[in-house]
């Protein structure tokens, strides 16, 4: 028998070890608390009506709040903690009513402020399956018992919390390893095109749009396009944006480019108007560059624009990605606000590649939020990649926001999508980006329904 404890007990103090190092990965307690954080205990205490909600961490003998609602609270000593309880559950722990549970019998809170009588707790996980820390609401009195949808909303909360803890710890693995050598021909690709080039094209009209679908997941009805820059070069055919506008915003020329985008968008929506091609109740969305987003009056020059090309407002929808606004977001707030007010939509694209993108989630007036194709990629690679995107769903729906899930390639990325409740996407698996003609067509579909590729398969089988 006591050989059997030294075991178990040599078992639990290498499963410890394993978890601080994955702890320890994420540097998570080498920060002050985090702002990215209040958005999930807000979230919890609004959706549960907590008194008090806490989301810690736990190293060997304490548990460090990184973002409390409520009672205000720095740490916790970890023994006998409700963390050691979902440790050993390795699972949620819910107590309805502190009084009648015997492992709390003559026994009070550590905090003597809050003294819950009720409470729940799960735990947050590492990227493989640690239990790092807990997401745990607090009642000053007795509640009902959990039902099963409450528990999975407050799993999902910690599983987003989870995945910014991933983000975390690969953003630091990157700079751990430093900068890495730029091969010769991307090096001297870098230096092209010169600004000179750039203006040129522009005057030359050697720019065009492509235009990609967006879809309903349930009926792939097509709900939105995007529209995408392409460079027709004389010499080196079609030039994908991501060769030319990262040296347009360096050297300025991005905003006369940004400018003609949207003015080429709008007309392009005013002529399908005009052709009756089908584009009634669609919107087209516009990529907003960080300079373009920054600029003095772009919602009078947006608002010019509409008004030139005689378009609704709800038939434009502009898209930015957190890295544009995070620099001054009081100003960034206050240009949404403006653009909101014109009643065109507003998407934050590359959700969850963003250093606080839970933060501004909660400020900033999104009507949707477009997940990064990055995770979209991973979903069938196992469970937690798959739960991220679930709570970035989940996130979504209880702010009221859609979610279009970006970068869909196949079959089974379309069905889990669908599985978790997201209901729009967009990828190579319903459409390439493509010209303004070939989109008409697609337009003049009935009910602009695109064709299910299985089942075309399945019947020239």
């Amino acid at each position: 028998m006591a050989h059997v404890k030294l075991i178990s007990e040599s078992i639990a103090w290498q499963q410890e070890e394993d978890r601080l190092a994955a702890l320890a990965s994420t540097a998570i307690l080498d920060t002050e608390p985090e702002p990215t954080f209040d958005a999930v205990t807000r979230l919890a205490a609004e959706y549960f009506q907590a008194d008090t909600v806490l989301l810690g961490f736990a190293d060997e003998s304490r548990v460090w709040i990184k973002s409390c609602w409520g009672e205000s609270v720095c740490e916790l000593p970890r023994q006998s903690s409700i963390f050691d309880m979902v440790l050993a559950e390795d699972g949620p722990i819910v107590v309805p009513d502190v009084s009648k549970h015997p492992a709390f019998e003559g026994r009070r809170f550590v905090v003597r402020r809050l003294n819950p009588a009720s409470f729940a707790s799960v735990p947050v996980r590492s990227h493989n399956g640690m239990i790092l820390g807990v997401l745990t609401i607090f009642g000053s009195q007795p509640r009902r018992k959990m039902v099963v949808d409450e528990l999975r909303m407050l799993e999902s909360l910690a599983d987003m919390v989870a995945g910014q803890l991933e983000l975390r710890r690969l953003r630091k693995c990157i700079q751990e390893r430093g900068p890495q050598p730029v091969p010769a021909s991307l090096s001297k690709a870098k230096h092209w095109p010169a600004g000179s080039e750039l203006r040129a094209a522009l005057e030359q009209r050697q720019f065009v749009l492509y235009y990609q679908p967006e879809i309903e997941l349930a009926t792939r009805r097509i709900v939105a396009l995007e529209a995408l820059i392409r460079w027709r070069h004389p010499e080196r055919g079609l030039v994908p944006p991501a060769e030319f506008i990262p040296i347009a915003e360096d050297n300025g020329m991005i905003l006369p480019i940004g400018d003609w985008v949207l003015s080429e968008t709008c007309d392009q929506i005013q002529s399908w108007n005009q052709e009756r091609s089908g584009v009634e109740g669609l919107r087209v969305c516009v990529n907003l560059s960080a300079p373009q987003f920054s600029r003095e009056g772009l919602a009078d020059h947006i608002e010019a624009l509409l008004m030139r090309s005689g378009i609704s407002s709800c038939q434009l929808g502009l898209e930015m990605t957190e890295s544009s606004l995070i620099s001054d977001a009081p100003t960034a707030l206050g240009v949404l606000g403006s653009l909101r007010r014109l009643g065109v939509s507003l998407s934050m694209d590359d959700f969850g590649t963003g250093y606080s993108s839970l933060n501004h989630l909660q400020s900033f007036p999104f009507d949707a939020l477009k997940i990064d194709r990055s995770f979209v990629n991973r979903m069938t690679y196992g469970e937690q990649p798959l739960q991220i995107v679930r709570t970035i769903v989940e996130l979504a729906r209880v702010m009221g926001m859609d979610v279009v899930a970006e970068g869909i390639e196949t079959e089974a990325q379309h069905h889990l999508l669908r599985e978790i409740g997201c209901r729009y996407g967009q990828g190579y698996l319903y459409a390439k980006p493509m010209t303004a003609e070939a989109v008409t067509h697609l337009l003049r579909l009935p009910g602009r329904i695109l064709p299910d590729p299985t089942l075309a398969a399945g019947r020239m089988n």
